[in-house]
């Protein structure tokens, strides 16, 4: 697993590196005891891509006790609560729901 990170560290150093060769070098990094020069457009384009990621797992925080492990379903993990306005939808639904064999009038189903 090292070696995958330390290999496409370099494969994203070396597709930046080739528009600005000359740059500052702004930093060295070591990585699994392999060493990287980072540059200043290297360095620039890193920080942008770490700060865009978006993890797929990550579904929003939740209303209300702010933490990021929601199901896709709005289901949070930490306080066991639905959130957001499907979860206000279903907590509503949930709360009015009446079994339908304890409605008034309702016999059994003719076979």
């Amino acid at each position: 697993m090292p070696d995958d990170v330390v290999d496409a560290l370099e494969q994203f150093v070396a597709r930046i590196d080739v528009f600005e060769p000359d740059a500052a070098v702004h930093t060295e990094l070591e990585v699994a005891g392999r060493r990287l020069t980072l540059r200043e457009p290297v360095v620039r384009a890193l920080v942008e891509a770490l700060s865009a990621y978006h993890d797929r797992r990550d579904h929003g925080r939740c209303d209300h006790c702010g933490s990021h492990r929601m199901d896709a379903n709005f289901h949070c993990r930490d306080c066991d609560r639905l959130s957001g306005l499907f979860g206000q939808m279903v907590t509503e639904r949930a709360a009015g729901y009446t079994d339908p064999a304890a409605l008034p009038g309702r016999g059994a189903l003719p076979s």
